[in-house]
């Protein structure tokens, strides 16, 4: 038996995630929020990071005209694991989502440091890390990375104003450095270290959704004024810097995320290029030397955090433009139905984008059930969310046609968003508790 199907979808123009604010790490909550790690740095470094209570004795973590102050010991000469610093996560994990980070000052590049501002999920590198902030030494511009198992790579789109640097994800990859991961490095000298410093600072904003992981940055007199108003909207912002996205499961590979804040010492990565870095080497043998002996070089290596918000998904869109498309099947299989069914299927469409009046039908054939489509629409106030389409079941005899060939492109066919959750040497080394 041959049967037409008349497939209704709605095609979404420009649409955006509308985002809600989930959690604002404000200056007097902002050490409740945190873990602070005090065990032995996974990545080797030359550091000792101090318990929350040692942090404010030593005033290496204070409140500073309502920012944030992280620093590092820049006054004795370092003893014991090293350098003391502060390492702390956040207590909550998160699964996709829009984190933003406004930054007054970051560590400045000091030779020896290793900064970073980044996630990190549980059983590395199984479930992914997010390098937002990072570099060593005397590095000028940001490094973004991510670091997963097996099975991730993303691909130079065009999509980001970065130069990708390393393309396979794993941090065990061939043909690439040890845990470099898939890195995107930027050139922009006003995004890191010094410059940024100098510039007073901005927002580095990071959207993670299931088809990819996009980082910003804007300087201090560059950001939009959604992001100022508390109502963030990506599209709004052009390229991001970096953005992971290509031959990767991002649901699969990035899991279960906490923020982190760090600066350690030489090891892994900052240690293991010291011999290299042209401006560091000369200024001692090795990178620990350096750290140990120069308490005064690290003077500004601090964070100061104006605010730390994260947004979720509330699973609207921005803008959205319905559009109807019928396509003809045929079918071939037959399936026996065993008695009439009923059910309704809620589908979303802005009213303002049909006609004030008109009636849209289609038939569709799920499993032993025709379902026949009838929907009317009505104009609704321009805020309204959405029209809903009723599908109610026919009875069918015992022959009914299945399709062999068909499937629905639209927004019922698939549901997903929601809180669900250069650098060789990489941070994958940062693995281990994270808190």
């Amino acid at each position: 038996m041959r049967s037409s199907l008349i497939n209704l979808s709605f095609l979404a123009v420009a649409a955006s995630a509308s985002y809600v604010l989930e959690d604002d790490y404000s200056s007097d909550t902002f050490a409740d929020q945190f873990t602070f790690f005090t065990d032995a740095d996974p990545t080797n470094g030359y550091v000792n990071y101090l318990s929350y209570d040692q942090a404010t004795a030593a005033s290496l973590y204070k409140i500073d005209n309502g920012a944030v102050y992280m620093g590092v010991d820049s006054t004795n000469v370092a003893t014991g694991r090293g350098r003391d610093s502060i390492r702390i996560s956040t207590k909550k994990v998160y699964n996709h989502g829009l984190v933003i980070l406004d930054l007054a000052h970051m560590p400045a590049g000091a030779c020896g440091t290793w900064p970073a501002f980044w996630m990190l999920g549980p059983n590395w590198p199984v479930n992914g890390e997010i390098d937002i902030i990072e570099g060593v030494n005397s590095q000028s511009a940001n490094a973004m990375t991510l670091h997963t198992n097996a099975g991730c790579s993303i691909t130079s789109t065009g999509a980001f104003s970065g130069s990708l640097s390393t393309a396979n994800c794993d941090v065990n990859a061939a043909n690439q450095p040890a845990n470099a991961g898939c890195s995107i490095a930027s050139q922009d000298n006003s995004n890191y270290g010094n410059g940024f410093n100098a510039n007073g600072g901005g927002v580095y904003a990071t959207e993670w959704t299931s088809e990819a992981i996009s980082i910003w940055f804007f300087p201090r007199g560059s950001i939009p004024s959604d992001i100022s108003s508390g109502n963030p909207d990506p599209s709004n912002w052009g390229l991001p810097q970096g953005q992971f996205t290509g031959g990767c499961d991002i649901d699969e590979h990035v899991k279960d995320q906490q923020l982190v804040f760090d600066v350690t010492f030489c090891g892994d990565w900052a240690g293991a290029v010291w011999s290299t870095d042209a401006t560091c080497s000369p200024k001692a043998s090795t990178c620990q030397s350096y750290v140990q002996n120069n308490p005064s070089a690290f003077q500004d290596t601090y964070w100061l955090i104006n605010s730390l918000k994260v947004y979720s998904d509330n699973g609207a869109a921005s803008t959205q433009t319905a559009t109807a498309t019928a396509t003809s099947v045929t079918a071939s299989q037959t399936a026996t139905s065993t008695g009439p069914s009923f059910s309704t299927i809620f589908v979303t469409a802005p009213s303002s984008t049909v006609p004030p009046t008109e009636t849209l039908a289609t038939t569709a054939i799920t499993s032993n059930t025709i379902f026949t489509f009838t929907n009317t629409f009505t104009p609704l106030p321009t805020e309204a969310p959405s029209s809903f389409v009723t599908a109610t079941a026919s009875s069918i005899t015992p022959s009914v046609p299945t399709p062999t060939a068909a499937s629905s492109s639209g927004p019922w066919s698939s549901w997903g968003g929601g809180w669900q959750g250069g650098n060789w040497g990489g941070n994958g080394g940062r693995f281990g508790p994270p808190a």
